[in-house]
């Protein structure tokens, strides 16, 4: 059984690590709101980032379509001309979100969780979310992200859990991260 505050820590931090990872810039504006209904759910493919520890696996899926918006979003991210990107570098941007992000949720995750470890990205074809079911997740979260008031993609937590999950987080300070690199 995932606690409810437990539940909230969770969609807490994936919102604030969607929000830090996915501005290119400072200006840019990044709202994140929870999702009823997954219908609306779109994107052709799917990154999948994980964060794991003995006592659960918390997935964040990202539904996404290289649609030139996107694209010219990521070259910004990546600092280049969106002409000077091929499709697999569209791709790698867009994994190494996926890493800040990822890490993101880690780091807050590691305040209250002494073992955890992170995937790499996976891409994946949309249609595999048919089986989500399958993860037999006990916490399941849709999201709406809209980044500059243009671009949108959409975000799915999945928390599986392997004994009780009890913690709670303060949700009520705020650190804005903007993607600095950690050096281990």
């Amino acid at each position: 059984m995932i606690s409810p505050s437990a539940r909230e820590a969770f969609e807490f931090f994936t919102k604030q690590a969607i929000k830090g990872a996915l501005p290119a810039s400072p200006e840019d504006t990044c709202e994140v709101s929870v999702l009823e209904d997954v219908s609306r759910i779109q994107g052709q493919r799917i990154v999948i980032l994980t964060v794991s520890s003995y006592l659960f696996r918390a997935m964040t899926l990202v539904y996404f379509t290289l649609d030139a918006k996107l694209k010219q979003h990521l070259a910004a991210i990546n600092r280049r001309p969106v002409d000077d990107l091929s499709e697999e570098e569209f791709l790698d941007v867009l994994g190494e979100v996926g890493n800040i992000l990822c890490g993101a949720i880690n780091r807050d995750l590691a305040q209250h969780f002494p073992y955890l470890g992170m995937s790499t990205p996976n891409f994946l074809d949309r249609h595999c979310i048919d089986f989500i079911d399958e993860l037999g997740a006990g916490f399941v979260r849709h999201f709406e992200i809209v980044v500059n008031d243009s671009i949108k993609l959409y975000a799915t937590l999945a928390v599986s859990e392997f004994a009780d999950i009890d913690f709670r987080a303060d949700t009520t300070v705020v650190e804005e991260s903007h993607g600095e690199l950690e050096m281990f």
